[in-house]
């Protein structure tokens, strides 16, 4: 999305900048901005208001890349239940595949600085 990408630059912001205005990380918004990833149109709204300017003037169509799996076999089993979930795993787009992989390790950073915290505070006590 080039006008995006080049009016965001002129105006000096960051893809952090802007991520946080659509409330994503940095790498969902790269991906958007580079066309990898559909903005929508509250998006393009938020975006258009952020650069002062009309949406018309940004905005531009484009569809996602197609995300191909190549079926490596990869199987999701849920083995409490004993159903493999390959089939709707195919069918979830890498990306979103990605960021949630990127959101859980967030989580994942949050909970131990959380744990260090509270051990931290019980030992005070």
């Amino acid at each position: 999305m080039e006008k995006l990408r080049n009016l965001r630059k002129q105006r000096g912001f960051t893809q952090e900048y802007m991520s946080n205005i659509l409330a994503t990380d940095v790498s969902n918004y790269s991906r958007k901005e580079s066309g990898g990833v559909k903005i929508y149109d509250d998006e393009w709204e938020k975006l258009a208001k952020a650069l002062d300017v009309k949406v018309e003037e940004i905005k531009e169509e484009r569809e996602p890349a197609v995300v191909q799996n190549n079926n490596d076999n990869t199987t999701f089993n849920d083995s409490s239940s004993g159903i493999n979930c390959n089939h709707y795993y195919n069918n979830i787009p890498e990306y979103i595949l990605e960021n949630q992989q990127e959101y859980i390790k967030i989580l994942k950073e949050q909970i131990d600085s959380l744990k260090r915290e509270v051990k931290i505070l019980k030992s005070k006590k």
